[in-house]
């Protein structure tokens, strides 16, 4: 049986972890939405304008109130503005499994930074929330987010082969990584 507690306030060495707010729609936009390197291999495309990102957080407010959501924005401490999003973008409650989905900046790409906010979110959600399995995936043509993955210390799982479309209609891969409760470091 899950735990669920929302997205509570999580705190690293060098990070927060906290709910989005409205304050949050300029910096949104300016460190990450705004940039198609970032959301070249995302389901959703750069947002073109800060009222879009201001719109989509409206939304994530909203959803705040449920116990099952978890969608923290990454606050850089030393810059105290969200430079990335971390979340839960599946659930499913009855096998207690959930899968994670992130994105940062590309100023912040290759400095542990997701890396250190997803062992994070992973200690809360088995620890706190009492998940089984978390997964999460990623395009190959990706190979830095697969590194993020197995430095978590995530397994692949293998590919799984055209299972979604692009934005401009061709078909990709997805690598499918996950860890057991049982096998993370407690």
């Amino acid at each position: 049986m899950l735990n669920h507690s929302g997205t509570q306030t999580l705190s690293t060495e060098r990070l927060t972890l906290r709910a989005f707010c409205a304050l949050d729609a300029a910096p949104m936009y300016k460190n990450w939405a705004s940039n198609p390197d970032v959301t070249k291999f995302l389901t959703w495309d750069v947002h073109p304008n800060v009222e879009a990102s201001k719109e989509i957080i409206e939304i994530w407010m909203s959803q705040y109130e449920k116990p099952h959501t978890y969608n923290w924005a990454i606050v850089l401490d030393e810059l105290d503005e969200p430079i990335g999003g971390i979340s839960v973008v599946g659930l499913d409650d009855e096998n207690e499994s959930c899968e994670i989905g992130y994105c940062i900046s590309t100023e912040y790409w290759n400095k542990g930074i997701v890396t250190e906010a997803f062992n994070v979110v992973i200690d809360y959600l088995f620890e706190d929330v009492g998940f089984n399995r978390i997964v999460a995936r990623h395009d190959p043509e990706n190979p830095a987010s697969g590194k993020v993955m197995a430095k978590c210390g995530m397994t692949l799982e293998g590919i799984s082969r055209s299972i979604k479309k692009r934005k401009d209609g061709t078909f990709y891969d997805l690598a499918n990584y996950s860890l057991l409760k049982s096998e993370h470091r407690m």
